[in-house]
């Protein structure tokens, strides 16, 4: 069975797609920094009222924090 369709071939893949994406990452490293240098900033006590301590840092700047 034959199968058409409108789609140039090629498409899904432009510099603009590339383009985004490589924004998109450089802004969620940003927001992982961002918050790591926050946290960072935190006393022990600190981190102790919000239920962390320093070795979860990391894991919720990357975002694979689980409680």
């Amino acid at each position: 069975m034959a199968s058409i369709t409108n789609r140039p071939l090629g498409a899904g893949f432009s510099a603009v797609t590339l383009i985004s994406g490589l924004f998109g990452r450089i802004a969620a490293w940003n927001d992982a920094r961002v918050t790591r240098n926050a946290l960072s900033r935190l006393s022990n006590r600190e981190l102790d009222d919000l239920g962390l301590v320093p070795g979860d840092i990391d894991d919720i700047a990357a975002g694979t924090f689980r409680r």
